[in-house]
């Protein structure tokens, strides 16, 4: 009879297996003549909105704003540095026990995944940035793997990342915009954002299954134009 430890190592490799299948055959879809689009999110409802180029609204789809922070490198990161890439954006702080473990495991699934390819890039925004100096998160990165070329954790105005965070990725959804910067932004949320600073998706970032979930986005936005 096999052991309960063989049992999920078997499971582990096939889901591993299976994982890599379904990478392999995704990144010969964009050939296909039919092709699956990503609704836009427009505000912090999140109603999946799928809105075609040739229509009025286009022009007015939700746009991420800027903003100029630093990464654990000491580098400025700007919304124009990150315009023409795809990203996955959270918000944490180093010193976070609950959530943040979780989150980071998993956004290193990410990270890995699309390790070659310079297209993706992950966004860490601290929500203690009075705690999470530059040097800190150089450390906290160098602890967890991130690889500071893929990864940006960034630092800077609390001020600033509290609006980008409820009024720019709606990380808190409508409730974040009822809240003032006295109060603490803590959430699992991650954002998924298209090449044109756009929100296309919205995940649990502590979740597996969500991490399956935008891994398959991000391949759809890699075929879009």
């Amino acid at each position: 009879m096999e052991s309960l430890v063989d049992l999920i190592a078997c499971r582990y490799i096939k889901s591993k297996i299976f994982f890599f299948i379904v990478m392999s055959v995704s990144l010969f879809s964009c050939a296909e003549e039919e092709q699956e689009v990503l609704p836009f999110y427009n505000s912090a409802q999140f109603d999946a909105e799928w809105i075609k180029s040739d229509e009025a609204r286009y022009d007015s789809i939700h746009l991420v704003d800027t903003f100029s922070l630093k990464n654990q490198l000491g580098h400025t990161i700007t919304k124009d540095s990150l315009d023409g890439y795809i990203y996955v954006a959270n918000f944490f702080f180093t010193t976070c026990s609950s959530i943040c473990p979780k989150m980071v495991s998993n956004l290193q699934v990410l990270q890995d995944s699309f390790a070659t390819n310079s297209a993706i890039k992950l966004v860490s925004f601290s929500v203690m940035p009075w705690v999470d100096s530059v040097p800190a998160l150089k450390e906290y990165g160098e602890i967890h793997d991130v690889n500071p070329n893929k990864w940006h954790l960034l630092t800077g105005s609390k001020e600033r990342i509290y609006d980008l965070g409820r009024k720019s990725y709606f990380a808190e959804k409508g409730l974040g915009l009822q809240k003032t910067t006295d109060e603490f932004l803590h959430t699992e949320s991650m954002l998924l954002i298209d090449k044109k600073g756009r929100l296309r998706g919205i995940y649990n970032a502590t979740q597996k299954v969500d991490i399956g979930r935008v891994l398959e986005d991000i391949q759809v936005l890699l075929c879009e134009e």
